[in-house]
């Protein structure tokens, strides 16, 4: 099989990659209610192959201070994912999570474990998802949370997976009970592993 390249995605994978994005955001959507204990819902994900500097300024520029929760990832597929929300949605869903007013600009100790922990939980429902699509066994390392400008988060999978060409997989998804969340989620996965969730899914 020839090697895959993602600025030469067919619509079919496309297709599938998107629906990966719809059942692990529905799953994250149920996991968010679960530790919120209150109804979240979600809109229709929005799945786009975007350079990394499009990513940039789909957030609201490079210099947009983001929270951004970063995984390896390891087993029959490598790589890593990342989950990231504006800084505010993120101080907002932690003090909801704890039940109680964020202090200061700062994240405390406890808050910032709140929020690896909460990003823990996204990251492992679509992780979940595209598991029990593709039959691989998919393993995340621990999260690494960053508090940063957006261009410097993004600069790190820039780096690490430049290979795959200038171009990476973003899925879009607003949260919402009685504020709205914006996250972005993005899958990056080695060359050899685009390979095995092709083959995986017959294509």
């Amino acid at each position: 099989m020839s090697k895959f390249n993602l600025n030469e995605m067919s619509q079919t994978y496309y297709d599938v990659l998107k629906e990966i994005g719809n059942i692990g955001a529905g799953n994250a959507t149920t996991a968010l209610a679960q530790m919120l204990q209150c109804k979240v819902d979600m809109k229709v994900p929005q799945v786009k192959l975007l350079s990394f500097s499009e990513v940039g300024i789909l957030m609201g520029g490079e210099e947009q201070v983001m929270a951004g929760i970063y995984l390896l990832v390891e087993g029959d597929i490598r790589g890593s994912i990342m989950f990231l929300l504006e800084y505010h949605s993120a101080r907002n869903l932690v003090a909801k999570l704890m039940g109680m007013q964020c202090e200061g600009e700062e994240f405390t100790e406890m808050e910032m474990s709140a929020l690896k922990e909460i990003g823990n939980i996204i990251t492992g429902a679509y992780l979940n998802s595209l598991s029990t699509l593709t039959g691989l066994t998919i393993y995340p390392s621990v999260p690494d949370l960053s508090i940063d400008m957006a261009g410097a988060i993004l600069s790190v999978p820039a780096i690490e997976f430049g290979t795959l060409g200038d171009k990476l997989l973003l899925i879009q998804t607003q949260f919402t009970d009685e504020i709205e969340l914006d996250g972005y989620f993005i899958l990056i996965p080695d060359m050899e592993s685009y390979d095995k969730i092709l083959n995986s899914l017959g294509m």
